[in-house]
């Protein structure tokens, strides 16, 4: 984790809730208070569930506050990316919130954003290299080390593991897989076995566990580095997953905790992606209004499993 000044955002239960689930407003400000703000919100695929629920914290924190937000959709482009907070930086919006499709590429354009003046908010993903007010994100290497004491647990401390990694470049999938192996080596009979990108991608993850499992088909367990992946390794498994096979996902998605009611997934990292939304909203209002947000913003992570499943869905 980075040395930084960092904040802790406490959301208790209900709020995590709310967040995963509806996406609900924060009350924070008024509405119509602020009606000449308008920001860019740049998100890296609206193909993926996770992102769906952020977009509605982000527009639901944004009409709280009385805010107008722009959202774009990269759909996994980082060159599509870069048009759309070239053309933010040419509407003259008054901050730029981020969710990177890759941290690197994103630099020159959150640069030149900068260079204008227009404040930048990293959410989910940190920005590489590039000035940004502040990044709202989970704490990944926590989560990633939370996956790790999960899935040793469901494997009775023994086991040969695939690792499923999210798309190259994405700081999200850094941090997890940081997590993860650091953990990972408290438990000797565990052994990685194998480990590839599926880019945070179901149907890739279908196709790469499918793979894995050919040159190790002794496997015991799965880790993917969220649960669109994870739900592409259930697919693969088909009546192994969850039994013969353990499988731990992350992000904590409606879809997922389907999954781990049906006994199929056997646990998430769940973040909060509406908070996440909020947030990030929230503190580019903060930024715009002349008050400098905290480094970093950490939202916390929780492991759900079967047993409290129904309190987060």
């Amino acid at each position: 984790m980075s040395t930084r000044k960092s904040t802790v955002a406490v959301v208790t239960a209900a709020a995590l809730i709310c967040a995963a689930a509806t996406g609900c407003g924060s009350g924070s400000g008024k509405s119509g208070e602020k009606k000449d703000i308008k920001l860019g919100l740049a998100l890296s695929t609206l193909d993926n569930p996770f992102f769906v629920e952020m977009k509605k914290g982000a527009e639901a924190e944004a009409k709280a506050q009385g805010v107008k937000l722009n959202v774009q959709d990269a759909q996994n482009d980082a060159s599509q990316q870069a048009n759309q907070l070239q053309n933010f930086t040419s509407q003259n919006v008054k901050s730029i919130i981020i969710n990177p499709v890759d941290s690197d590429a994103a630099a020159p354009s959150v640069k030149a954003a900068d260079n204008a003046g227009i404040p930048v908010v990293a959410v989910d993903r940190a920005v590489n290299k590039a000035k940004v007010a502040t990044t709202v994100a989970s704490d990944n290497v926590s989560g990633g080390q939370k996956a790790a004491k999960e899935l040793a647990e469901q494997l009775g401390e023994q086991g040969s593991v695939l690792v499923l990694r999210g798309q190259p470049g994405t700081s999200a999938s850094r941090e997890r897989g940081k997590g993860f192996m650091s953990a990972i080596k408290k438990y000797p009979n565990i052994k990685i076995v194998g480990k590839q990108a599926a880019n945070f991608d179901r149907a890739k993850g279908l196709d790469v566990t499918t793979n894995l499992l050919q040159s190790h088909p002794d496997a015991t367990g799965i880790f993917a580095e969220n649960d669109e992946m994870a739900l592409g390794a259930v697919k693969a498994l088909g009546s192994r997953a969850g039994k013969e096979i353990k499988v731990v996902g992350f992000d904590g998605t409606p879809d997922g905790f389907k999954a781990i009611k049906k006994g199929t997934l056997n646990s998430s990292i769940a973040q909060q992606p509406a908070e996440l939304g909020k947030m990030a909203v929230r503190n580019a209002i903060r930024k715009v209004e002349g008050s400098d947000p905290d480094k970093e913003i950490m939202v916390p992570v929780v492991t759900v499993d079967k047993s409290n499943v129904d309190r987060y869905s």
